[in-house]
């Protein structure tokens, strides 16, 4: 009911706010006899961290998981995986002026709407701080696959910020090395350099830019989802949709197609050369009736300006009396950067749900 959770077989619920003392996340359904350890989680955090560059909010915080149950002498033992981390960082102080005025673009108003109290301290559980335990649970989910015997690589880069787009990049042959090769995640360098140069020039401005990520999923086996309401298209919308900001998701050829023609559109089949049923293109992106096809799922998310910016907005207060606002605390000027492990967490929460009802299902690996 209260839509802290996501996921059947393999579920996640996270619990926490921005400037609570920790965030939670409980995972159910994982079998007994993974090997799992806080180092497997850790690496996905450090890429997730704020204040990890000069384009990222310099909010410090270690982001050091704790696996506080569901783990015994390095195995998982199927009961319920409980993930902690501590909120350090906290600057509450600087939210004390816009405790009853309502940010532009921000969840304050609905919040208050749904609830009728709003903890204005860092936007509380509408802050993207609460992702860093999605970004854990992304990173148990990584590796039950891995564990299971699948070879499924899930990597995002930033496609695009502001008007500046890298066109020539193929997410289905990229490494994390070259999506890690700078601090705005970008595998295009000379693309890159400008994005950051933009982002650093509205920084200076007081102001916020928004862009695009792409994402791609490798080794999915063919045949994982459902028809009609649980399909895997469906579920990983839904998942992405999810996180802070997300505006727009799309797979394969996406919004291209309501130009298309079905003899432009359409992927043909053919028999690779291992002998394996795949299409000679991916228009439709990995997946054909909400069912994986085998082919890489790609995915892209439109993702808004920060809506917390120091610049001076015209707002109301609470009780509706017209007012200005300008918010001191310390934000991202531009939320691609950080959003890719997020992303990517949020796909590999998805597949390890879809694998564990395929397998309870058919009986099949898939």
């Amino acid at each position: 009911m209260a839509g802290n959770s996501i996921g059947q077989c393999f579920r996640i619920t996270t619990a926490g706010e921005s400037h609570g003392p920790a965030n939670v996340v409980i995972i159910d359904g994982i079998p007994p006899g993974i090997s799992l350890s806080e180092r497997d989680i850790q690496t996905d955090l450090d890429r997730r961290r704020p204040g990890q560059s000069k384009i990222t909010t310099q909010r410090k915080e270690s982001d050091k998981a704790e696996i506080i149950s569901g783990v015994f002498e390095g195995k998982t033992t199927g009961t319920s995986l409980t993930i902690f981390i501590r909120n350090r960082d906290i600057r509450s102080q600087d939210y004390v002026s816009i405790k009853n005025k309502y940010r532009p673009g921000h969840a304050d108003f609905t919040f208050d709407m749904k609830y009728g109290i709003r903890d204005y301290k860092g936007g509380g559980r509408a802050s993207a701080r609460e992702t860093v335990v999605r970004v854990a649970a992304g990173a148990v989910a990584k590796k039950m696959l891995m564990e299971m015997g699948y070879s499924i690589k899930i990597l995002g880069y930033v496609k695009q910020i502001g008007h500046l787009v890298a066109e020539s990049v193929d997410p289905a042959s990229l490494t994390l090395k070259q999506i890690e090769s700078n601090i705005v995640r970008c595998p295009d360098q000379k693309v890159a350099k400008k994005m950051i140069q933009l982002i650093e020039k509205l920084r200076r401005e007081c102001d916020s830019i928004g862009g695009m990520a792409e994402f791609a999923a490798i080794g999915v086996p063919a045949g994982w989802g459902e028809p009609v309401f649980d399909k895997l298209k469906a579920d990983l919308a839904k998942a992405l949709f999810s996180l802070p900001a997300v505006m727009g998701v799309e797979f394969g050829a996406g919004f291209a197609v309501a130009t298309a023609r079905g003899s432009e559109n359409n992927d043909q089949f053919i028999k690779s050369e291992e002998g394996k049923i795949i299409t000679k293109t991916n228009r439709h992106g990995g997946m054909l009736g909400g069912i994986s096809s085998g082919m890489p799922i790609i995915a892209r998310c439109a993702v808004k300006p920060t809506s917390s910016i120091p610049r001076e907005l015209e707002t109301v207060t609470r009780d509706g009396k017209a007012t200005k606002i300008a918010t001191k605390g310390r934000h991202d000027p531009c939320l691609l950067p950080r959003f890719i492990p997020m992303g990517e967490a949020m796909i590999a929460i998805t597949l390890a749900d879809h694998c564990l009802r395929h397998r309870g299902q058919t009986g099949t690996k898939g």
